[in-house]
């Protein structure tokens, strides 16, 4: 007997520490931003520069335990966390997003007297719930990177505390993010009761038996579905975008439009495609429905914007609409060009924001898209980064931002949604407008004021690798299409 207890001791000891193995970059990033936030509060604002590159070095090295994992990838923690090809896929992503936004902000937060070491440690905490999301196979595994990842962006919406803007934005994200999670759990609460269980497998193997789809489950679908709208900024769950966009200090704004869409469009894929495959023809009618009114909206409502961060709010909105038409399709090929588009969207965004948060003159930030007049004349570089992106947000060909449209309206086409192609289509030619507004803008106006001193390195050369990747992805796009493809397999599987 005692042999026995021991043995089954010893397994679950070896069983945690397989388990402990698993979620090594989660426990590197939460190590990290607590070791980061005793140096900030030993060492004061003067550390801030420090433990920013520290903070993107923690990241590196969180990145290479998603590359290299200490264990066989599988799942963990009696099935609530899971690692595969897709978690893994999808981390990369989030840890880039998470990078580029702490090199972005560092001459921001400096010349607007905002810096401060919580800033990167707020992203390192959020990064931690984002990889969670990824890899949740469970409804409380769900809402526990859920709120992981939203309570630091709340923080990071108002951190220009000087800001009657900035605090603005952070209060609205705050009430309507509580909202939301009101919404998760109130879902996932309808979904345990009607399945007898939180975690994915069971509830998919509770729905392919013959006894019907229980209604109180459907009705917790829905609620699922409506706060993981709100997380992506879809429609009609949009409604904090454009203001939390303007409000929030620049490089929050960049930073939300890179990591946290990354991991929300990947938490929503697993949490459809896993637990509710059985009932697929129902809650593809929800994503068809918020893809289609996504995309129609990004396209019409960003024409008469005049501040250039709220424009990205309303382009962020189409461009999620975009990469829903993937998983409206609910097939492998869907999965495979929403992850391919994320990518491209990842590196088209990064180098946007380059861009905009390059537009400083003597007096300060500007906003104003008007305020871009004639910057090819004054920084012909940099403007000619900027028509750049502006083609690939708009899927001008050859560039990388055709390709992935090109891919999610394929997807659709296979899985016969051809209406939804064809609007999508169409929201592409109407968003053409505003993207080539800006382009006639830098080119043909008459010059303004010049911006301030040309790029700092680091800035340049993320710009620099946006731009050649956006420009050269068409020469060798099979690395990626090969990882989404594997990656796309896994959550299939």
């Amino acid at each position: 007997m005692l042999e026995t207890s021991a043995t089954a001791a010893q397994l679950s000891i070896e069983t945690l520490n397989a388990d402990l193995l698993l979620i090594a970059p989660e426990i590197v990033l939460a190590v990290g931003a607590m070791f980061l936030l005793l140096v900030g509060a030993f060492r004061g604002d003067r550390s801030t520069r420090s433990v920013s590159w520290m903070a993107v070095i923690v990241l590196v090295i969180a990145g290479f335990f998603v590359v290299q994992p200490l264990a066989a990838p599988g799942p963990a923690f009696n099935g609530s966390f899971i690692v595969d090809a897709f978690s893994s896929f999808v981390k990369i992503l989030v840890l880039l997003g998470s990078a580029a936004g702490i090199i972005m902000s560092q001459g921001f937060i400096r010349a607007e007297k905002i810096e401060r070491p919580e800033y990167p440690v707020l992203i390192l905490l959020g990064t931690v719930g984002m990889l969670t999301m990824v890899s949740a196979n469970d409804l409380v595994t769900l809402y526990m990177g859920a709120e992981l990842q939203s309570l630091p962006l709340y923080v990071l919406a108002a951190f220009n505390r000087d800001s009657q803007r900035s605090t603005e934005a952070g209060l609205k994200y705050f009430v309507l993010g509580a909202l939301s999670s009101g919404l998760l759990l109130y879902g996932a609460s309808l979904i345990y009761g009607f399945s007898g269980t939180t975690s994915f497998p069971g509830i998919a193997a509770s729905l392919s038996g013959d006894g019907g789809t229980p209604v109180g489950l459907t009705f917790g679908l829905v609620f699922l579905a409506a706060a993981l709208a709100f997380k992506v900024s879809a429609v009609p769950f949009h409604m904090w975008t454009p203001d939390v966009y303007e409000g929030a200090p620049t490089p929050v704004t960049a930073f939300f439009g890179l990591a946290p869409k990354m991991a929300a469009l990947a938490l929503f894929s697993r949490a459809m495609i896993g637990p509710f495959t059985p009932i697929a023809d129902q809650w593809q009618q929800i994503i068809v429905f918020i893809a289609v009114a996504s995309m129609v909206l990004g396209a019409f409502a960003a024409i008469g914007q005049s501040n250039i961060k709220r424009l990205m709010a309303y382009s962020t909105i189409g461009h999620m609409g975009y990469a829903l038409v993937g998983l409206a399709s609910g097939s492998a090929e869907g999965i495979k060009g929403l992850l391919i588009y994320i990518s491209i969207y990842l590196a088209m965004t990064i180098g946007t924001f380059v861009c905009i948060l390059s537009m400083r003159r003597r007096e300060g930030m500007v906003e104003n898209i008007s305020d871009l007049a004639g910057l090819s004349r004054n920084q012909p570089m940099m403007a000619a980064a900027l028509a750049l992106f502006m083609f690939s947000l708009a899927g001008v060909p050859p560039l990388a931002g055709f390709f992935g449209k090109l891919y999610v309206f394929l997807a659709a086409v296979q899985a016969g949604l051809y209406w939804v192609a064809v609007i999508g289509v169409l929201a592409s030619v109407v968003s053409a407008f505003y993207y080539l507004r800006i382009v006639k803008i830098m080119f043909f106006d008459e010059a303004a004021a010049p911006f301030e001193r040309p790029l700092p390195r680091d800035m340049g050369l993320i710009l620099t690798a946006s731009s050649l990747f956006v420009v050269f992805f068409c020469v060798a796009p099979l690395p990626l299409v090969r990882g989404a493809e594997a990656a796309a397999a896994a959550l299939f599987h």
